[in-house]
C-alpha cells in the first residue's frame, strides 16, 4: 500500500440535482449512517431527529467541482459521485455533532438541537431489538465518533481499509488510523456478537459443544466463506509447542454443505477471511495450523494428525506447506505466537525454519507458495489495508447494523411528559396575555401632542413609580399655609399659575422628568441627581411664560423646571437644581424663564417687593420690578450669559426681615450675595458692601454655573502702599455650593482708585480658607508704584505674626503685612507664621 491511498479521493463534479437524487434514493441508508455515528448520549429521540436533519441539509448549495482528470478508483469505492458527496457531508456533520461544547469556542450548527424536522408532543425512537443489538449499541457508545464512523463504513458500507481511511480524512478526522484501530478493537474484543446468521456460536475458549466436540474461540462475525475449499482441513488452537490438537477441532476450510459434515471434528462454523484477504493461487482454501512445533503427518481424511499442524492433504513435506487437495494458498502463523494472531492482519515470524504469511500468499517463496508479500500488509505504523469485502466474514455484524434497532426511518411514537406539557402551555398563555395587555397599555392614545410628550419609552412599572408619575397625586399647598408654618422654604410655596389643572401638561412634565427623551435639552447643577422622583413631588407653578408652558416642581431635594413650546413638542427643556437645606433667604425666588437675554423670577409668597440693582453702579437707586398676582416678575436683563461686564443686574427682594441681594449665575436658583466676616456675614445691601461689590462683581463669572448657593466677600486687611501711594484693600470672596463641596475662594487686591476693578491675587477650589472652619487667608501680588518701581505686596488675616518671601524675591516682616522691592516680572514664594509657630502657605 502506498501513502497515496491515504489521501482523500476527491469525487467527480456533483450537481445539486445529482446529489438530491442520490439523497432521495438512498435516504434510509444515509439516515442510518448518521444515526449510528451520532453519540448515543444524545438520547434516541434527539438522535433520530438530528440524523434526519443532518441528511436533509447535506445538499450542496451549488455545483461542486471535481478534478480535471478523475483518478482511478477501486472497485469498493462509491461509484456515484452524488452519493459519495452526500455521505461525506453526513459523516462530517455527525462527527461535529458529537463534539462537546466548549466555553470559549463558537458552537457550530450541527451541535445545536435541530430546528427541522421537529415533532411536537411525541417522542420518536426506532424499534427495540434483541440482546445482541443492545450489546452492540453499548459497545458503539464506548467508541469515539471517528471510531463509530470507521466501524459503520467498514461493516455497513462494506468499505476496505484504504477507502475507510480516505473517507474519514475527507470528513475532517485528524487521525483516521486511530479511528480504524478502534473499530478493529471492537471487532476483536471479547464482547463480539454471540451468534451468526446460522445460529448460536460455540462457546469461546475451546469448550465442548453439545456433541462432545471441542469448541473454538471464534472471532466476531467469523462465518463460513464462500468457495473455501479443502476436504476437512482443520485448525489447531494450541497455546504453545506441543502435540497436535485433538480430533474434533473446528474446520477452517468450510466450503459448502458437504464440508460442514465431512471430517471428524468439522462443525458448522467455518472461518472466513477479513476484508482484503484473498485466497492463494489454486483458490480452494487451505487449513490453518496455529500450534507451534515441527510439521506432523498430514491427514487426508480431515482427522487430527499426530503433529501440531493439522491439515488437509499435503502436497509434499516441507516447512509451512499446508493445503487442501494440493491447492496452494497456505496460511500459517509463526511458532510461539501464543495469542493466535488474526489471519490477514499481522505477520508472524519464522521459527524452526518455517515462515508463515499473514494473509493469502500470492507468490512462491522460501516459505511455501504463499511466500510473496501478503495482501493487506500495511506500511509501518499503519493497520493492514484491505481491498474488497468478504460478506461471509462480516455477515453477523452487517446483520446487526441493518437491524430495526438502528433504523431511524421505522419509528415508534410515545407521548412526552403530559403534566409538564400542560404546565408549559398554561405559562405560555399567561405570558402572551400579559404581553398583549402591556402592548395595549403602551399604545393607548394620550392628550395633547402625546400621552407622555417627549418622554422616552417606559421601562419600569411599579406602584411607587406610577404614583410619582400620576398628575393627580401631585402635592399642592394652599396659599394660607405658609403664614402659620414654623418654617419658610419651598415646602410651603403654594401652587400657582393658570395651568395647575392641566393634567395632560403635568403628566408630560412628570414623564419627561422620569424618562427624558433624546430631543429634550436637559441641564443640572453640579452634584444634582437627575433621576425620577422618589414619590409624588410638589407642584410650585404651571402656566404660560414667554411663549412656553412652564412647570416648576420640587421634591424636597431638587427644584425641577419643565418647559415646552406652546405650539408643539420640539424644544422641550428640563432643568435640575439642588435646593436641599434652603432657608427663608435661599428660597426667596426661582428662575422661571430666560428669553432674549432676560430673566423672569417666581418669588416666594412672603416676598413683599422686588427691585433691580446694578452692582456696578452702587450710588444709583434700585429700580422697582413689577410682579403679577402669582409672584411672577417682569423680565430683567440677566448677566448670566452676557459676554462683557458693563452691567451686572441683581434682584433685590424685601421680606419681613429686610433686604436680600440675589444674583443670577445661570442656574435655576439665584445665589445670595453677602458681605462681612465668615462668622457673621450679612446681605450686601449697605453702602460699604455695594461700594466693594461694585469693584468685584465682575469676578462672579469665575463661579458661574457651579451650583453656588451664596457668595460672601469680606475685607481681611488694609495695607499702606510704598512711596506714599495710599492704602490698598485686600478682599476674600468665597462661593459656597448647595452640595457643600467644591467651594471656590478668590483673593483680590483693590488699589486706592474708586473705579479700578479688583485685581485677582489668588484662587483656590475646595479649600476651607476664608470660611467658617478656617477664616485665615494669605495672598500676595506684584504691584507697580506710580514712580514705575515694582514691589511684592503681601497681606494675611489678623492672626498672622510674620510673613516671608523666598525664591526670586527675598524679604521678611513682622506682622500680617509685607512690602518688598522687586524687579518687573519677579516671582516669589510666600509663607506666613501663626502665633503657635505653624507655617501657612499662601492661597493657591
Amino acid at each position: 500500500m502506498s501513502t497515496k491511498d491515504l489521501v482523500p479521493s476527491p469525487v467527480g463534479p456533483v450537481d445539486v440535482e445529482q446529489a438530491e437524487a442520490a439523497l432521495v434514493e438512498r435516504y434510509p441508508r444515509l439516515v442510518r449512517i448518521a444515526y449510528l455515528v451520532l453519540p448515543p448520549s444524545l438520547g434516541r429521540n434527539r438522535r433520530v431527529l438530528t440524523a434526519h436533519a443532518l441528511v436533509q441539509r447535506s445538499l450542496p448549495r451549488r455545483r461542486v467541482a471535481g478534478p480535471a482528470v478523475p483518478e482511478s478508483r477501486l472497485a469498493e469505492d462509491a461509484v456515484d459521485p452524488g452519493y459519495a458527496y452526500v455521505r461525506g457531508e453526513v459523516l462530517r456533520q455527525a462527527l461535529v455533532a458529537g463534539l462537546p461544547l466548549r466555553r470559549l469556542a463558537l458552537p457550530r450548527r450541527a451541535q445545536f438541537p435541530p430546528l427541522l424536522p421537529h415533532v411536537w408532543g411525541l417522542r420518536l425512537f426506532p424499534r427495540v431489538g434483541g440482546a445482541d443489538e443492545l450489546a452492540l449499541d453499548q459497545r458503539l457508545s464506548r467508541l469515539s465518533g471517528p471510531g463509530r464512523a470507521a466501524y459503520v463504513l467498514r461493516g455497513l458500507e462494506r468499505q476496505g481499509d484504504a477507502e475507510v481511511l480516505r473517507v474519514l480524512a475527507s470528513a475532517g478526522v485528524e487521525d483516521p488510523v486511530s479511528a480504524l484501530a478502534e473499530a478493529d478493537a471492537l471487532e476483536d474484543g471479547p464482547e463480539a456478537p454471540s451468534h451468526g446468521p446460522d445460529g448460536p456460536r460455540p462457546p469461546a475458549g475451546g469448550g465442548a459443544d453439545s456433541a462432545g466436540r471441542a469448541g473454538s474461540a471464534g472471532r466476531v462475525g467469523e462465518q463460513a466463506g464462500p468457495g473455501r475449499g479443502g476436504t476437512g482441513g482443520r485448525e489447531g488452537f494450541g497455546p504453545g509447542a506441543g502435540p497436535a490438537g485433538p480430533a474434533g477441532t473446528r474446520s477452517v476450510g468450510d466450503a459448502g454443505p458437504a464440508d460442514r459434515t465431512g471430517a471428524a471434528g468439522t462443525g458448522p462454523y467455518g472461518r472466513s477471511d477479513r476484508v482484503g484477504e484473498q485466497p492463494g493461487r489454486g483458490g480452494a482454501g487451505g487449513a490453518r495450523g496455529d500450534g507451534p512445533g515441527p510439521d506432523g503427518p498430514t491427514d487426508t481424511g480431515g482427522t487430527a494428525g499426530p503433529g501440531p499442524r493439522g491439515g488437509g492433504t499435503d502436497s509434499g513435506p516441507g516447512p509451512g506447506r499446508e493445503s487442501g487437495h494440493g491447492v496452494s494458498g497456505a496460511r500459517g502463523e509463526a511458532a510461539g505466537d501464543a495469542a493466535g494472531r488474526t489471519a490477514g492482519r499481522r505477520e508472524a515470524g519464522a521459527a524452526d525454519g518455517s515462515a508463515g504469511q499473514a494473509g493469502a500468499g500470492l507468490g512462491d517463496g522460501p516459505a511455501g507458495r504463499g511466500g510473496g508479500p501478503a495482501v493487506g500488509a500495511g506500511l509501518p505504523g499503519l493497520p493492514p489495508v484491505r481491498h474488497g469485502f468478504d460478506p461471509g466474514r462480516r455477515r453477523s455484524g452487517v446483520a446487526l447494523l441493518e437491524s430495526d434497532e438502528f433504523d431511524p426511518c421505522a419509528l415508534q411514537a410515545r407521548p412526552t411528559d403530559l403534566l409538564r406539557r400542560r404546565q408549559h402551555v398554561r405559562a405560555g398563555i399567561v405570558a402572551v396575555a400579559a404581553l398583549l395587555v402591556c402592548g395595549a397599555l403602551l399604545g393607548l392614545p394620550g392628550d395633547g401632542w402625546g400621552r407622555n410628550g417627549a418622554a422616552a419609552p417606559s421601562y419600569a412599572r411599579n406602584p411607587a413609580a406610577e404614583a410619582a408619575l400620576d398628575p393627580g397625586a401631585l402635592k399642592r399647598v394652599g396659599p394660607a399655609v405658609w403664614p402659620g408654618s414654623t418654617r419658610q422654604d419651598f415646602s410651603v410655596w403654594p401652587a400657582r399659575g393658570a395651568l395647575t389643572g392641566d393634567r395632560a401638561l403635568l403628566r408630560r412634565a412628570l414623564a419627561v422628568w422620569a424618562r427624558p427623551g433624546a430631543s429634550v435639552q436637559s441641564s443640572a447643577t453640579p452634584g444634582t441627581p437627575v433621576g425620577p422622583p422618589m414619590g409624588p413631588p410638589q407642584l410650585l407653578f404651571a402656566g404660560v411664560v414667554d411663549g412656553a408652558r412652564v412647570v416648576l416642581l420640587h421634591d424636597g431635594l431638587r427644584a425641577v423646571r419643565y418647559a415646552e413650546p406652546v405650539g408643539g413638542a420640539a424644544g422641550a427643556v428640563l432643568d435640575f437644581a439642588r435646593t436641599d437645606g434652603a432657608d427663608t433667604a435661599g428660597s426667596a425666588a426661582l428662575v422661571l424663564s430666560r428669553a432674549a437675554g432676560n430673566v423672569r423670577y417666581l418669588t416666594a409668597p412672603w416676598v413683599q417687593e422686588t427691585a433691580v440693582r446694578d452692582l456696578l453702579a452702587p450710588r444709583e437707586d434700585a429700580r422697582p420690578l413689577g410682579r403679577d398676582a402669582g409672584g411672577v416678575t417682569e423680565p430683567m436683563t440677566s448677566p448670566a450669559l452676557a459676554e462683557g461686564c458693563t452691567r451686572w443686574n441683581a434682584l433685590q427682594v424685601r421680606d419681613g426681615s429686610g433686604l436680600r441681594m440675589l444674583a443670577d449665575l445661570g442656574e435655576l436658583a439665584p445665589a445670595r450675595l453677602l458681605w462681612g466676616p465668615p462668622a457673621a456675614p450679612a446681605d450686601a445691601t449697605n453702602s460699604e458692601a455695594r461700594e466693594t461689590w461694585a469693584r468685584t462683581a465682575c469676578q462672579l463669572t469665575a463661579v458661574r454655573a457651579h451650583g453656588v448657593r451664596s457668595v460672601n466677600a469680606w475685607r481681611f486687611a488694609r495695607q499702606p502702599l510704598p512711596e506714599g501711594a495710599g492704602r490698598g484693600t485686600w478682599l476674600c470672596t468665597r462661593a459656597e455650593t448647595w452640595r457643600g463641596t467644591g467651594s471656590r475662594v478668590l483673593a483680590q487686591f483693590l488699589v486706592p482708585s474708586a473705579t479700578a476693578p479688583a485685581a485677582l491675587a489668588a484662587r483656590s477650589e475646595g479649600s476651607p480658607a476664608c470660611g467658617v472652619r478656617d477664616p485665615r487667608v494669605l495672598a500676595g501680588v506684584l504691584w507697580q508704584a506710580p514712580s514705575g518701581g515694582w514691589y511684592v505686596l503681601a497681606a494675611g488675616s489678623a492672626d498672622f505674626t510674620a510673613l516671608e518671601t523666598s525664591g526670586g524675591v527675598k524679604g521678611r516682616s513682622d506682622g500680617p503685612l509685607l512690602a518688598v522691592k522687586a524687579a518687573a516680572g519677579a516671582r516669589a514664594d510666600l509663607a506666613g507664621t501663626l502665633p503657635d509657630g505653624t507655617r501657612v502657605s499662601a492661597l493657591r
